[in-house]
């Protein structure tokens, strides 16, 4: 494959997720060697590593599990990216932590992803953290999940098994997520059935491969590429005679499409101006869209600065003080009722209060409790504040970059939580 045909071909990024032990390490070493996406070299050093642990098989784990604590535990602490492709497509995974402790880490991992693997070990069934992990995923707006019953060798590949998991998972979990498609693929991670090549010992199962679907799942649009924002990082001012009269704005496109002549309007100010010129290193482009870093200048001089938000005309975010959102407590201190704490919302820093917690989110049943106000580690809670200043987002439906933010204990400097705006 030329260089030019690899960059043309669809990415897409997906995430694994699941209890501790189910798997999740293994399935992408499992993808990685049968699809041929590691060198021998790199084989042969698992092989020599798995041998001098006295394991019967090679651990392809140990591809992804690269810490040292990781490989003495034999669990995945922090995330791992790993990067592989077909012929058909580009593919970057994070192989996200599976142990309750670790949630922040799995939050961090999928928050960018297309779509989310969800493990589920076919001894065990659906369990707290299965349902824990698809109501995040599901929180985090990944459209596509992909439910794995791994470990069928171990329950002797039955299909009544596998089955019943999928019928407790479709009835318990699935009426309380906003995903718009859900796949179950039967596999065995550690036997490679059903992962790459199809499985000779589940001839009942005739769907595809977990790979073919990665091949061929449809990678949904995410609605950051719609609205136009762009939130103002730095603004650059050189002071040499070259560029004397040079003011520009320098971040990175958190959606949409911004060209020269576009007519802008700055938040929270309300400002209005044209864009007159899109600037990469030593370039001038036509057009900037998500995810590029470049600086934009305006026909005309507005008081803008770091933490600012040019957006198009037409699609104007929500400007206020007034916060409804969902978060993730990520810390082990609790959330102090009325604590004050700073607000990093895309490149801007405010001080806020929780004003309330409106419910909190029962995992086992996955339905909101309004009774209980203790929100603790790995909770997730909606919640009420209020910033000291106004911010300018949207919902995180609408935009995921615009829509979140993280809260900061002050005094700590520890982030403590995870936000979702309403």
């Amino acid at each position: 494959m030329d260089k030019a045909g690899y960059l043309e071909m669809d990415l897409l990024r997906f995430t694994t997720a699941g209890s501790v032990d189910d798997g999740k390490s293994t399935l992408i070493g499992r993808l990685l060697y049968d699809s041929k996406s590691i060198f021998d070299d790199q084989y042969e050093a698992i092989k020599d590593s798995s041998e001098k642990r006295g394991e019967e098989y090679v651990n392809l784990a140990l591809l992804t599990d690269g810490l040292r604590a990781e490989r003495e535990q034999g669990i995945t602490i922090d995330v791992a990216y790993r990067y592989f492709a077909t012929p058909k497509r580009k593919f970057i995974i994070s192989d996200t932590p599976g142990h309750i402790q670790y949630t922040r880490n799995m939050v961090t991992g999928a928050s960018t992803s297309n779509l989310a693997i969800i493990l589920i070990d076919a001894r065990k069934g659906v369990i707290e953290q299965t349902r824990r992990h698809s109501y995040i995923a599901s929180l985090l707006r990944i459209p596509n999940l992909v439910v794995c019953v791994n470990k069928m060798d171990l329950v002797e590949f039955k299909e009544e098994t596998y089955n019943s998991i999928v019928n407790d998972f479709k009835e318990n979990v699935i009426p309380h997520l906003d995903a718009e498609l859900v796949t179950f693929i039967p596999i065995s991670a550690l036997k490679g059935d059903n992962v790459v090549d199809a499985s000779e010992n589940m001839n009942w199962y005739k769907g595809e491969t977990l790979l073919q679907h990665l091949e061929n799942v449809d990678v949904i649009e995410t609605p950051e590429k719609i609205v136009n924002r762009f939130p103002v990082q730095y603004v650059v001012r050189p002071i040499s005679s070259e560029f004397h009269d040079y003011r520009g704005y320098a971040g990175r496109v958190a959606g949409g499409v911004f060209k020269r002549g576009d007519e802008i309007s700055v938040f929270p100010s309300g400002l209005r101006s044209k864009i007159k010129s899109v600037d990469q290193y030593n370039i001038v482009t036509e057009e900037a869209f998500s995810g590029m870093s470049v600086t934009i200048t305006l026909e005309d001089e507005l008081d803008i600065s770091r933490g600012d938000m040019i957006t198009s005309v037409e699609n104007a975010p929500l400007v206020s003080q007034d916060l409804s959102a969902t978060i993730c407590w990520l810390s082990e201190e609790p959330l102090q009722p009325n604590g004050k704490y700073a607000l990093k919302h895309t490149s801007k820093e405010v001080r806020c209060v929780i004003k309330n917690v409106l419910s909190k989110i029962d995992i086992n049943s996955l339905q909101e409790n309004f009774s209980d106000k203790h929100v603790a580690v790995n909770d997730i809670a909606r919640v009420e504040i209020k910033t000291t200043r106004p911010l300018a987002f949207d919902a995180y439906k609408t935009n995921r970059i615009s829509g979140s933010f993280i809260l900061i204990d002050e005094a700590s400097n520890n982030t403590v939580a995870a936000g979702m705006i309403l």
